[in-house]
Order: C-alpha cells, then sequence, then structure tokens
C-alpha cells in the first residue's frame, strides 16, 4: 500500500498496488480540501508496457458528484463514458490530477528510474474533482540515480516544473508542489509516521 500527503490539495492519496509483468493494478482512495472539498475513488488496469487499458473513477463534493468511465483499446483508441475522444488518441497514459501513482507508467515503460531519457508524451489528464478529460502534453527527463537504486526525474507540463524522487520500483517519494510519501517505520510502542526523508528499516 502507498500512501501520500498532498501539500497541493491538503489532503492524501492512497492506493493498493501490484505489478505482473510489465502490468500495473491499483485500487486507490483520495480526498483534499483545496480548492474544494472533495473525495475520489479510483481502479486502474494497464496492458503490457504500463500502457492504460481503463481508469474508472468516482468523485464527490459539496454540490455534486461525477463517474468517469475512461478506456484506451488495443489500436490506441479512446472512450471517455463510452463516447470516442479522437483528440487523446496520442496518449498511452492516463494522468489523475493530484496523484503520484499516475506518474509511474511513463517512468516504468521507459525506465527512467534506472536509466537516462528524455521523453514527451500526451497524457489524457483527468481534472478532479470534475473528471473531465483533457490531452495534457508532458515531459519526463532522468536527471540522475539516487542511492538505493532510484532516481530524480524531471517532469514538466507547460510552465510547470518539479524534479520527482523516484524509487527503486518506479514509485514517487518525493513530488515537490505536490507532496510526498508517508512511510510506516515500528518502534517499541508501536507504529510511528515518518517523512522519506527519515531513516528506513531494512
Amino acid at each position: 500500500m502507498l500512501l501520500w500527503s498532498i501539500d497541493e490539495t491538503s489532503g492524501f492519496d492512497t492506493a493498493w498496488a501490484s505489478t505482473s509483468g510489465s502490468r500495473l493494478r491499483a485500487e486507490g482512495h483520495a480526498s483534499g480540501l483545496a480548492s474544494t472539498p472533495y473525495w475520489v475513488s479510483y481502479v486502474l488496469e494497464t496492458a503490457d508496457e504500463y500502457v492504460t487499458a481503463r481508469m474508472t473513477v468516482q468523485a464527490r463534493w459539496a454540490d455534486g458528484s461525477a463517474t468517469l468511465d475512461l478506456r484506451r483499446d488495443a489500436v490506441g483508441r479512446w472512450t471517455v463514458n463510452g463516447e470516442p475522444r479522437p483528440d487523446l488518441d496520442s496518449a498511452v497514459d492516463c494522468d489523475l490530477g493530484a496523484c503520484p501513482l499516475t506518474n509511474t507508467m511513463p517512468i516504468l515503460r521507459h525506465d527512467l528510474n534506472r536509466s537516462s531519457g528524455d521523453h514527451r508524451f500526451t497524457m489524457a489528464f483527468i481534472e478532479v474533482p470534475s473528471l473531465r478529460v483533457v490531452a495534457s502534453q508532458q515531459r519526463y527527463t532522468h536527471l540522475r540515480t539516487t542511492d538505493g537504486g532510484g532516481a530524480i526525474v524531471q517532469y514538466r507540463s507547460g510552465s510547470f516544473q518539479s524534479d520527482l524522487k523516484i524509487d527503486a520500483d518506479g514509485f514517487v517519494l518525493e513530488y515537490p508542489q505536490l507532496g510526498r510519501r508517508v512511510v510506516a517505520q515500528p518502534t517499541g510502542e508501536g507504529i510511528r509516521l515518518a517523512g522519506p526523508g527519515s531513516a528506513r528499516p531494512g
């Protein structure tokens, strides 16, 4: 289970994630207080090479709710709640707003957590909490490796830029301007929550 504290939304994002071969599956929940209080639940399934196959999302906020069924078929055609979206056809990934989990797919596909690379992508970006889906141009660049087998990967979209700290498995540890992973450490008195900069058990 992965848990992130999300500064941007004054909230949290948590997901049960598993990989098998070059496929990823995750079930997650997120909540936030900014810019409006909301919660979302999501299920992500990828095909081979971590290419998005389906992302279903439910969202609720004070004045409303929304549902999303986002799919990409084997030939690269996207649908949003059953409606064709040819503007997304150059995308292979979805990207859920304020969700560090969805940075993982392009990083693993191009091995950016282990080796050099610089790639531009079109993403099917899901706005939160409205769940509106738009095409988003993004760029990922491997900057350097880190102790423990991870890396620093630079993320850029428009004028926004952040150097992500990635663990050896390709998942986000720190996302400056967005949030950071929370890790649990056993102590003699139970469980103590600590940020990724603290010592971790072996």
